[in-house]
């Protein structure tokens, strides 16, 4: 039996924003690899000085395409560039690309966000509300269309604990119909300083906005056929397209970077928590899968002339009978850290997890800000520039704005994902693998460090590499052990001079 969701691809023109982050990039590859997918439109604007010319040669010579250029050597010639700006009036598109889209694009695939948590809320709110408004909009318009995915986030309606797979407009201090209209009306410095008004129980701008967008595709586009995505943290791949893909230090694998390079030793986190954690490449089969389950679902409706319900959403995160705390997360890395080592490591890597925020102010004091003012005050020896305070302040700035992430226990309802899974034939759910149920978090943790030294750290997974980074871990280890002595013996050797004297 062929696989149905390769078949519903076949020939198909896709659009998709966001093509150019972690996430996209992947889904192009999964499409490209494994389906006879016509063509990628893929909305991408200049950055930071350099324009769509060469954003797109440097995409194509990504890394992340490597193993399907050895079996699609010009695959990447059908994906072609829709010069536009999320941030912009109309999405920056101009109207021969607008009319091109429209004639051509049979499914949309949303996934452009800013994920910056301190995003002034102003900027945040054209990218991550406006924006999805817009392409509601022209997805309209779009006479071919068949499906059409929202990729939101699992918490964007994180002031709830318990996450069920439906709308939550209740937590909205204000419409987005009204926030939208305030932004057209104000500047940006009244909006930025509307701010904690309008947030209301949000942590920041990020999840607030991806609420805020979710009810624009409930309130403006129940008349297409789309979903909604709502992944958890992404990690590194399991499989696909080749293991351990990863590409940026967001979230956890920012922490576990931190932790193997020897400079992150603590960390606020509550360890019963769920550490709510996906691998990417179960992300982009759900997003194939749940675009062709909306497409059959859209016209089955439309033979039974049933009403168009509310958007599907698809919650995604790790499956209740199959969770990972944080303890979890951090006894599993603590036990594999010894198999793919990094060269680049100052110190012996190991973390502690609390979630007394004194006790973590005074750990800090002995772990980050004691060990970093000694290596500055060697390097200023050396003539050499003094950095580890730059870094922890970094590193601590960065665990402040994961705070609000780090002690709720979240839980995730996912039943349409399971029904998803159980609807699929078996050589989709071979092709098309999402199923948290079984995944075997040690064998996982242990590619995405393999991964995290590979692609992160960029260190080769040679033999001679491999051995020069054990060398130094063992070496660290020794060291470790002994500073944690002298430490502990200068205290009670204090205690035993006073006790003497008095």
């Amino acid at each position: 039996m062929d696989s149905n969701i390769t078949e519903f691809y076949k020939n198909k023109t896709i659009f998709l924003t966001g093509g150019s982050g972690f996430l996209g990039k992947l889904i192009i590859e999964k499409l490209l690899r494994t389906t006879e997918v016509e063509r990628i439109y893929m909305l991408i604007r200049p950055k930071r000085g350099e324009q769509i010319q060469s954003r797109m040669a440097a995409f194509r010579s990504n890394f992340m395409f490597s193993e399907l250029l050895k079996l699609k050597a010009n695959s990447l010639e059908r994906v072609l560039p829709i010069a536009g700006d999320c941030a912009l009036p109309d999405l920056g598109l101009s109207e021969a690309d607008r009319q091109v889209l429209i004639k051509e694009v049979q499914v949309v695939v949303h996934g452009a966000a800013t994920v910056n948590f301190v995003e002034p809320l102003s900027i945040a709110l054209r990218i991550n509300t406006r924006a999805t408004r817009l392409l509601v909009q022209l997805a309209k318009q779009m006479g071919r269309l068949e499906a059409y995915v929202h990729v939101s986030t699992a918490f964007s309606n994180c002031p709830v604990e318990h996450i069920g797979e439906c709308f939550y407009p209740e937590l909205l201090s204000c419409t987005a119909d009204k926030v939208l209209a305030l932004q057209d009306q104000l500047s940006d410095d009244l909006i930025d300083q509307m701010t904690p008004a309008l947030l209301g129980k949000f942590p920041n701008t990020y999840t607030y906005t991806k609420a805020l967008a979710e009810q624009v595709v409930q309130r403006e586009a129940a008349d297409l056929p789309i979903c909604i995505f709502r992944p958890a943290m992404i990690l590194p791949s399991l499989k696909e397209p080749f293991q351990g893909c990863i590409d940026n230090l967001y979230g956890p694998i920012a922490l576990s970077y931190g932790c193997a390079a020897g400079v992150v030793r603590v960390v606020t986190l509550k360890k019963e928590s769920r550490s709510n954690v996906v691998p990417v490449d179960y992300c982009v089969n759900l997003v194939l899968s749940c675009a062709w389950q909306t497409a059959v679902a859209t016209q089955l409706n439309a033979q039974r002339r049933i009403p168009a319900p509310d958007p599907t959403i698809y919650n995604f995160a790790p499956a209740a009978r199959n969770p990972i705390t944080w303890g979890q997360y951090a006894v599993t890395y603590e036990k594999n850290r010894h198999i793919y080592p990094v060269n680049q490591m100052i110190w012996f890597p190991f973390a502690i997890l609390t979630n007394n925020l004194w006790l973590f102010k005074l750990l800090t004091v002995l772990y980050h800000h004691l060990p970093g003012f000694l290596i500055d005050m060697g390097l200023r020896l050396k003539g050499q520039k003094p950095r580890m305070k730059r870094i922890y302040s970094k590193v601590h700035e960065g665990l402040k704005i994961l705070l609000p992430f780090a002690f709720p226990n979240w839980t995730f309802e996912m039943g349409n994902s399971d029904r998803l899974l159980q609807c699929m034939s078996p050589q989709d759910r071979l092709k098309f693998d999402f199923d948290m149920n079984i995944l075997d978090w040690k064998q996982y943790m242990v590619v995405a460090l393999m991964g995290m030294r590979a692609y992160l750290f960029k260190e080769e997974l040679t033999k001679e590499s491999l051995q020069s980074a054990k060398k130094l871990y063992k070496r660290f280890l020794i060291l470790n052990y002994v500073v944690h002595f002298i430490a502990c013996c200068i205290p009670a050797a204090l205690l035993w001079w006073v006790y003497m004297k008095f």
